[in-house]
């Protein structure tokens, strides 16, 4: 999303930019250890985590790994990973 930059940075930030660039858009990138891990802006990786913890739980009170990969439409490969974590 473009922000116009007067409107958030100083002016005296925006007239030194303007000697280098007049009137175009450019990309400035995050900090390094700014940068989001994979799943964390949307949620995924929290959401896999609680289904992970789900299907940990489900199989140490007794559920098979068959009902387990029936119940959450996965892999055989999957299931056991899941649970070796």
């Amino acid at each position: 999303m473009y922000k116009n930059a007067a409107d958030i940075l100083p002016r005296s930030l925006v007239e030194e930019i303007q000697k280098y660039v007049q009137g175009r858009e450019i990309y400035i990138p995050k900090q390094p250890n700014k940068h989001l891990g994979w799943g964390e802006r949307n949620g995924t990786k929290h959401w896999l985590n609680k289904r992970n913890q789900e299907i940990r739980q489900k199989y140490r009170s007794g559920s098979s790994v068959e009902a387990l990969m029936e119940s959450y439409h996965l892999s055989y490969d999957s299931i056991r990973r899941i649970i070796r974590e």
